[in-house]
């Protein structure tokens, strides 16, 4: 949980300025969505934590 947020800082938050606490909202909600579903990870065979949650679901017949 940790690296989440130092990625979350690192990769959207700094260097950039919001001008709104809802700018910031949107912009934090937006990389929460990127780094569930698109950001894909050496650990997880190079598939996003979503991508490989759904592999390693048992499949229902």
């Amino acid at each position: 949980m940790e690296n989440f947020f130092a990625l979350l800082k690192q990769e959207m938050y700094y260097g950039k300025t919001y001008t709104s606490f809802e700018e910031l909202n949107n912009a934090i909600n937006n990389y929460i969505y990127f780094y569930n579903n698109k950001r894909i990870k050496e650990k997880l065979g190079w598939c996003s934590s979503v991508e490989f949650r759904l592999l390693k679901e048992p499949k229902l017949s």
